[in-house]
């Protein structure tokens, strides 16, 4: 949640801020800020509500100059959307921007109070600048301040400060958010992400828990938690984005949609033969530790949380061993049972998703048998902090709402099981070449599957003035049910919710009348006949059903039942090629709507807070 985006250079660096900002956008767009060191070593501060574009008219307006900066842009925790709870926050000569939650910002904010400090916003932030400034009139540097003020905080933050003392450099924090340095010639950087600072540099450093960091022009100096100076690996990013090259399409939602064959074959490349997968796809040591993996415990978040429910169902069929899914914010603080030999999985597009970071660490003091983080992000701290990793390579994605690196974390998922399945000794013994076919016809079908995007709009017509919707599923396909609900709450604020199809008669059939659209998910495999019994209640009380359905599968169109014909398929890959017709549903609803697809009200991309 929330964008920083820092530099510390020679030239005015407000361009630079507000580029980066807006890359950063899919962070949180409540509102953005901007504060600058001027070249008369004042600080020149700079705010607006809304999105990063109305900073930017600010500015062009009243153009700020200077080498010394720090941005932000802003998903609201603590205080309503307004300018005066947007960041940079000041205090004196000190700026702060700030990602995350102070949870003691009370406490703080009382003892502060007392000290005679006034406060002009509800943020937890401003505890902060106004701690740094406090502790500055007793320290020798802004370094040795914010080091002695992390001491104070409990929460999560990633954190960047100036001081218009110091005009030729920036210090920043990071507990539980990410930051990651950027090195340039004569000039440094710093950002929550990578994708921010790709104009200006491609050599990165990635902060550790506890890091506390200087950068100034010509040196980035980096501590640990204990104050101790240390090294961080610098990596060089082949990471490519260009925020204003939606190609052809309207929205970035759309594009990515149709990105997917593509962003499917990158996931596989190096890594599916025509005999199976690389076990090394998921790690060097994986060769050796996946054999002896007796159970699965799986956990995420949102859309992720979603992928873990489609790979329950393949583990447990095809591995043989049992698999359990949770909700991350759930496990973290539930008691748990570590089972023998039990592979931890934690799935995250971003690498920083607080809660899923939290659970990581849950077990690995609880000593699961191995991590295995499935990523998106090379560097992040999921990834980092795992014993395996497998990367997605879904690519760069600034829709908020997930859709390649959904499809991608099911192809790997769908990898995974492959490769525990080697040691199931009741799995057929075609099952390999089944896995290993099944994955190279897999981008032809999803473009097969995308070719419906003209018939999917026609059907979205029947949403255009609902309010609710019903889905449903059986088995895998329950989870895609979810996730089809899931996308379309997110972008057309229609509320929608998904159940088993077998839970209908269990309540939800109350809520069926002409009125409420359900959206059907009917690949055709072993449970097909109980799903049409399923249909069968709805239309006996007048609901309004829209079924995708596979075209061998003999459900035709009749009053009250509308039918898109999804190409046949092995129901192995049912659950990856049915999410994009839902995908296009909910889009084009989206769009009928009028509603912000690409940045939907209250949400975030990557959500570091708890």
């Amino acid at each position: 949640m929330c964008g920083i985006v820092g530099a510390v250079a020679q030239r005015d660096v407000a361009e630079i801020l507000l580029e980066g900002l807006r890359r950063l956008e899919y962070r949180g767009y409540d509102s953005a800020g901007i504060a600058i060191i001027n070249p008369e070593q004042q600080i020149n501060r700079l705010r607006r509500l809304g999105k990063v574009q109305e900073l930017g008219n600010a500015l062009k307006e009243t153009p700020l100059t200077g080498g010394t900066g720090i941005s932000h842009t802003r998903w609201a925790t603590h205080g309503e959307p307004s300018e005066r709870n947007a960041h940079p926050h000041q205090s004196a000569d000190i700026v702060v921007v700030h990602n995350g939650i102070i949870e003691n910002h009370e406490l703080l904010r009382n003892q502060l109070r007392d000290q005679g400090y006034n406060f002009s916003s509800d943020t937890d932030t401003e505890v902060m600048a106004h701690l740094v400034a406090e502790l500055r009139k007793q320290t020798s540097s802004l370094l040795e301040a914010v080091q002695q003020a992390v001491k104070q905080l409990h929460g999560a933050y990633g954190a960047a400060f100036i001081d218009r003392t110091q005009p030729d450099s920036l210090v920043v924090a990071r507990s539980g958010s990410p930051l990651v340095i950027g090195y340039g010639i004569g000039e440094n950087f710093v950002g929550s992400d990578p994708l921010a600072l790709l104009p200006v540099t491609r050599k990165f450093a990635y902060l550790e828990e506890g890091d506390v960091a200087e950068i100034s022009r010509h040196e980035v100096k980096i501590f640990d938690q204990n104050a101790h100076p240390v090294e961080r690996k610098i990596h060089e990013s082949d990471l490519s984005y260009d925020a204003s090259d939606k190609g052809e399409y309207r929205h970035y939602m759309l594009k990515e949609i149709h990105e997917q064959p593509r962003a499917v074959t990158d996931t596989m490349e190096g890594r599916v033969t025509q005999d199976g997968v690389a076990a090394e796809a998921f790690g060097p040591e994986a060769a050796k530790l996946l054999p002896g993996i007796k159970s699965v415990q799986i956990v995420a978040c949102g859309t992720s949380y979603n992928s873990g429910m489609v790979a329950r169902n393949w583990i447990e069929r095809y591995a043989g061993i049992p698999c359990r899914v949770e909700i991350a914010s759930e496990f973290r603080y539930r008691h748990t049972l570590v089972p023998e030999d039990c592979l931890f999985i934690t799935i995250s597009q971003s690498g920083e998703t607080a809660d899923t970071l939290a659970a990581l660490r849950k077990a690995k003091e609880q000593g699961y048998a191995a991590s295995l983080a499935i990523c998106n992000v090379a560097g992040s701290s999921l990834v980092r902090e795992s014993d395996l990793t497998f990367m997605t390579r879904a690519g760069a994605e600034i829709g908020v709402a997930s859709t390649k690196a959904f499809t991608t974390q099911l192809t790997g998922l769908l990898m995974l099981t492959a490769v525990l399945a080697r040691n199931n000794p009741q799995a057929e013994d075609a099952l390999q070449k089944r896995f290993a076919d099944g994955l190279h016809q897999l981008p032809a079908l999803l473009k097969q599957c995308l070719a419906l995007d003209s018939e999917i709009l026609k059907l979205s017509q029947a949403f255009a003035d609902k309010h609710h919707a019903l889905f449903l599923g059986r088995g895998s396909q329950h989870a895609i049910a979810m996730e089809g609900a899931l996308k379309l709450k997110e972008i057309s604020y229609i509320h929608a919710e998904a159940y088993a199809a077998g839970e209908l008669k269990h309540g939800p059939l109350a809520l069926i009348d002409e009125n409420m659209p359900v959206v059907v998910v009917a690949p055709n495999n072993d449970l097909l006949e109980k799903l049409k019994s399923n249909m069968e209640e709805v239309r006996a009380r007048g609901g309004q059903l829209f079924v995708f359905a596979d075209e061998a599968a003999g459900i035709k169109p009749e009053q009250g039942i509308q039918v898109l014909n999804v190409p046949h398929m092995d129901h192995l890959l049912a659950p990856i090629a049915y999410t994009l017709p839902l995908q296009l549903l909910s889009y084009h609803v989206a769009v009928l709507k009028g509603t912000d697809v690409d940045q939907p009200r209250n949400l975030a991309k990557s959500v570091t807070v708890e």
